[in-house]
């Protein structure tokens, strides 16, 4: 417990700091006004905190949390250090998805008589194409029994995805490419208010999922065999699993872009923060771990004055050297 309050103490400490420092240098007298709703006719500040630095910081939060457990379900499940959410390649169906808005269909997602433009056609594309890899991961996923080889075909999938993007870049514009590139470099900053509630919910609901997994992966890391002489449906948690991590990293991926490594580090710091392989301790501390290092990197993020670092080149500083610290230790 007390390993969990320090954590969450760290997490409640940088959800200040993400409301309090920013892009923009705001006294801390005004940010306390904006929260209390106090700032008179200044609603440039209300704007800046409230509709931009307060949802930015719930979405990190949430992010890290979802991206983290779905690395920890992936690892438990495939029995594999080094597997994440674009290993299987869901996060490669959402790339896909929004390279064919932004690539083949200039911006605009239509679906029978209705349009979506702008930031509304890139998440519509990017769920829409992490959904059809999760759909098709759980329909091989009952003709391929073995862990390792629906593995190999979710990489396999990712390959082919990236073939496709590499295909649209080529014959689009200059400035679809420009967009995409700029998707792909991953932001917070992309859930407006009012699409913060639907955000959040997906996301709790894809939380409270893999905490229901808890006791199954328990077993399961005792062998398939031995879990399926106690009761566990294997093939059913599996099929579970896929779901929870598919709507995780579906959503987060479609308003966050391609967070690079926090899938895949994350767990790793969990393991060795608690020495435990228990999933009950586990999930809650990944959960809690993936929104320090998701808020953490958001702060250094807008360190500079009138700009912002991209998310995935932090991410990926901190998750390299965790990765390869996890391949020496295990050689």
């Amino acid at each position: 417990m007390a390993k969990h309050l320090i954590l969450g103490i760290a997490t409640l400490l940088l959800f200040v700091a993400n409301i309090f420092f920013g892009a923009v240098h705001l006294p801390a007298s005004e940010v306390l006004a904006a929260l209390t709703g106090s700032t008179g006719d200044d609603g440039a500040v209300s704007f800046i905190v409230l509709g931009s630095r307060l949802p930015q910081a719930v979405t990190a939060m949430l992010a890290g949390a979802g991206l983290g457990v779905s690395g920890l379900l992936l690892q438990t499940a495939f029995r594999n250090p080094l597997a994440g959410p674009s290993v299987l390649g869901i996060s490669s169906g959402a790339s896909l998805g929004v390279a064919l808005v932004m690539l083949f269909m200039g911006g605009t997602l239509t679906v029978g008589s209705m349009s979506l433009a702008g930031n509304a056609a890139v998440v519509g594309g990017a769920l829409a194409g992490s959904m059809a890899i999760m759909a098709l991961l759980i329909a091989l996923s009952s003709i391929v029994r073995n862990d390792l080889m629906l593995l190999i075909t979710g990489i396999m999938i990712g390959y082919l995805t990236s073939s496709v993007v590499t295909l649209l870049s080529s014959l689009s514009t200059a400035q679809g490419v420009h967009g995409y590139v700029m998707w792909g470099m991953g932001t917070f900053g992309d859930v407006a208010p009012g699409q913060l509630p639907w955000f959040a919910s997906i996301t709790i609901a894809g939380l409270i999922l893999s905490l229901l997994l808890a006791k199954p992966l328990n077993l399961l890391l005792l062998g398939d065999n031995y879990a399926r002489n106690l009761g566990v449906r294997v093939v059913a948690v599996r099929n579970l699993l896929l779901l929870a991590t598919g709507l995780l990293t579906g959503v987060i991926t479609a308003y966050c872009g391609p967070l690079a490594f926090i899938g895949m580090a994350v767990p790793h710091v969990a393991r060795f923060y608690y020495r435990t392989d228990n999933h009950w301790v586990l999930i809650p501390a990944t959960m809690l771990t993936g929104a320090v290092v998701a808020l953490g990197c958001n702060v250094v993020s807008t360190i500079p004055d009138n700009t912002i670092i991209p998310i995935n080149a932090l991410t990926a500083i901190i998750g390299v050297p965790i990765i390869l610290t996890v391949i020496l230790r295990r050689r």
